[in-house]
């Protein structure tokens, strides 16, 4: 069969759209720790220790255990690796701890084959288990295509029937950047790619009636990652398969970046009820990954025990998930980015315009102008002028109170209508409204005016009574617990009723209660990284299927800077709006040669004013020019104190010192004329 020629039917990837409802996946025992079926979310990292190393990844295991993980992941690049993690699992066991193994198997079948009769679980990447990548770009026939799937038959059948014989689960991972030439060859690099490299191999475990998988289509570009998942569930149910779903964003980063970029990825499909374990993968020591894990699974904690009661009892004799989808318009593909088309309001938002964010400065002290600095604009009592940062706001909502200092002029201010119309000079202000003040004002801006809506007005009486012009913009508000899935249903209806208005998509957040002392045990840390983690869940599940022209994050228990970067974080995480050079860093291994979290930041502190540039930067070949996706440059570890330098995909300098490696780095951004001196911004 030809099967590139599958159709599959838009938005059929999630049990709804509309309402949280989890996938019920086949449940597939790892030791004593099953996954997927009516188990909870599972939570799992990786050693960055040398696997040869036992005392070493033995102790980090346990710091990695105790900080939540369910699973240990230990890289196994050869086959003494591979037989050392007996001794590494017979020292656990001795130590009381049983937390599942996880081989991390890369070109090495050999090695794959040692450990799957050793520890619980497998995994592969089907990129490099039988193929080599050259970049090369193959006209296959389909009976040549046929061939190669023979081929690779005859290379993975022995570890499967390994791993049938020995009880192990094996977790298929295909990764965006390591897609085979064959992949490459007959599907690009799409999503489609990424699916049908997991498929074929999970068509090969079916026809050797092996069940105990576990799947997963990881990118650094959280939008690519996204829409990889949704097709593969689509394509799963197709072909009447079930398996459960291992989340992760691949080089996320470190630290705001790292976080955010995840929570975008894997939030988005953890609020479409997919997903059976995380593992968030930061640039920073694998104990600190599992509480961001744990933070993003718990807001599903209560959501899933409601759905695991209406699911029991419910699968058929294949355990397959009782399917009742609920397909999303005929005009969205969630398996494609297309922005919604809106008129362009003011000049200024909307359109072909970047997403526009939003500041409440309304609680802060308005005599003081260098409240601004949190917002971008650096007030300079010297000069009295303001400098603007690369992430500077667009609004900044002031309720109704009137600062007693000049704004910059660049800088649009939103008043609530009462106060707006009282102002004696309205240049660079705006009114934000009800619904019920707009329908009735007898005034209004002739430029921009706000009105803030509730997915359900739409339906309302005065909602009919609206007065479009090209001066209307939404602010979309929500008080559902499912909120995101409430505001997507909004845009849906937009579609529906073919209205262009431009959206400010709002969300509230509260951290008055509950426990913030999950991990870091500083109150200010947790609220500030469940911000981050809830706010790119949220807003930036709208942004990456294109639903948003604007974003407002109201926190009053957060501080403005964070609120800022946080809003500025998503929209570069999206992919909407680019305000500083993006990293696309590993969160190292045991095959790792150098320092990741030093060298990450050495290069950060040289490069970090480079906007709109992305920066790779890889421990090892294996995490090399394939998984550097779309950089523009990679830094990449090829041997002990070597480093080879790439432009794209394309190797510039091999094998040079480590000690030169960031300053010839520096010399080929200088020389494609992407460089710009620090004295010159």
């Amino acid at each position: 069969m030809n099967t590139a020629s599958i159709k599959l039917l838009p938005g059929r990837y999630c049990n709804s759209l509309t309402e949280y409802s989890r996938f019920v996946t086949r449940e597939v025992p790892i030791g004593d720790v099953p996954m997927g079926g009516n188990n909870p979310i599972r939570i799992q990292s990786m050693t960055t220790t040398d696997t040869m190393d036992t005392i070493g990844t033995v102790e980090q295991s346990i710091r990695m255990i105790e900080a939540g993980c369910e699973y240990v992941r230990i890289t196994a690049p050869s086959i003494k690796e591979a037989q050392n993690l007996a001794e590494i699992k017979k020292q656990l066991r001795a130590r009381g701890y049983t937390a599942p193994l996880v081989a991390d198997i890369h070109f090495t079948p050999n090695a794959a084959e040692v450990a799957a009769r050793i520890v619980e679980k497998v995994r592969v990447n089907p990129g490099n288990y039988a193929d080599k990548k050259k970049f090369d770009q193959i006209d296959y026939t389909d009976a040549e295509y046929q061939g190669e799937l023979e081929r690779i038959y005859q290379k993975f059948a022995p570890l499967v029937k390994i791993c049938k014989e020995y009880g192990t689960a094996m977790r298929i991972g295909t990764n965006h950047g390591s897609l085979s030439d064959r992949i490459m060859s007959r599907y690009g690099d799409t999503p489609q790619g990424m699916v049908e490299s997991a498929m074929e191999f999970m068509r090969i475990c079916e026809t050797l009636n092996y069940y105990n998988l576990v799947i997963s289509m990881k990118s650094s570009n959280p939008q690519v990652m996204v829409q990889a998942y949704r097709l593969l569930v689509e394509t799963m149910v197709a072909e009447g398969m079930n398996y459960p779903l291992h989340l992760g964003v691949t080089e996320a980063g470190d630290g705001e970046d790292g976080r955010i970029k995840s929570a975008v990825g894997i939030g988005t499909l953890l609020e479409d009820g997919l997903g059976d374990t995380v593992r968030v993968s930061l640039t920073e020591e694998p104990e600190a990954e599992a509480p961001v894990a744990i933070a993003l699974v718990n807001r599903y904690v209560e959501r899933a025990k409601g759905e695991r009661r209406k699911a029991k009892g419910k699968t058929d004799e294949r355990n397959l998930s009782p399917f009742t989808f609920h397909p999303s318009p005929p005009s969205h593909n969630p398996y494609a980015y297309t922005r919604r088309h809106t008129y362009e309001a003011n000049a200024f938002i909307g359109g072909h315009m970047v997403p526009r964010v939003v500041i409440d400065l309304s609680q802060k002290n308005l005599k003081d102008p260098s409240i601004l600095n949190d917002a971008g604009y650096l007030y300079s009592p010297v000069l009295d002028k303001y400098n603007m940062a690369e992430q500077s706001v667009d609004f900044v909502y002031l309720a109704d109170n009137i600062p007693s200092f000049n704004f910059p002029g660049n800088l649009k201010q939103l008043y609530n209508y009462a106060t707006w119309l009282k102002l004696a000079d309205k240049t660079m202000c705006h009114p934000v409204f009800t619904l019920h003040e707009f329908v009735n004002a007898k005034e209004r801006s002739s430029s921009l005016n706000l009105v803030k809506l509730k997915h359900a007005d739409l339906d309302s009486i005065e909602f009919a009574a609206l007065p479009f012009d090209q001066s209307l913009l939404f602010v979309l508000e929500t008080d559902e617990l499912h909120g995101m899935a409430d505001q997507r249903s909004f845009f849906f209806k937009l579609e529906e009723m073919g209205l262009e208005v431009p959206v400010i998509v709002k969300r509230d957040y509260s951290f008055d209660h509950g426990p913030w002392t999950m991990y870091h045990g500083q109150k200010n840390i947790d609220i500030t990284q469940n911000l981050q983690l809830y706010a790119a869940t949220d807003l930036g599940a709208l942004l990456v299927d294109g639903f948003g022209d604007g974003i407002w994050i109201n926190a009053p228990a957060v501080e403005t800077r964070v609120i800022t970067s946080t809003a500025f974080g998503i929209l570069q995480a999206t992919r909407s709006r680019i305000s500083k050079t993006e990293y696309i860093s590993c969160p190292s291994c045991g095959r790792t040669l150098f320092d990741l979290m030093e060298t990450t930041q050495m290069i950060r502190s040289r490069t970090s004013h480079l906007k709109g540039l992305k920066i790779a930067i890889m421990g090892c070949i294996v995490n090399g020019p394939g998984e550097m996706a779309d950089a523009d440059y990679g830094y990449v570890g090829s041997g002990p104190g070597k480093v080879t330098l790439y432009r794209g995909k394309e190797a510039i300098k091999k094998n040079i010192a480590s000690v030169k490696a960031l300053d010839e780095l520096i010399d080929i951004i200088r020389e494609d004329g992407n460089w710009i001196e620090m004295s010159d911004l």
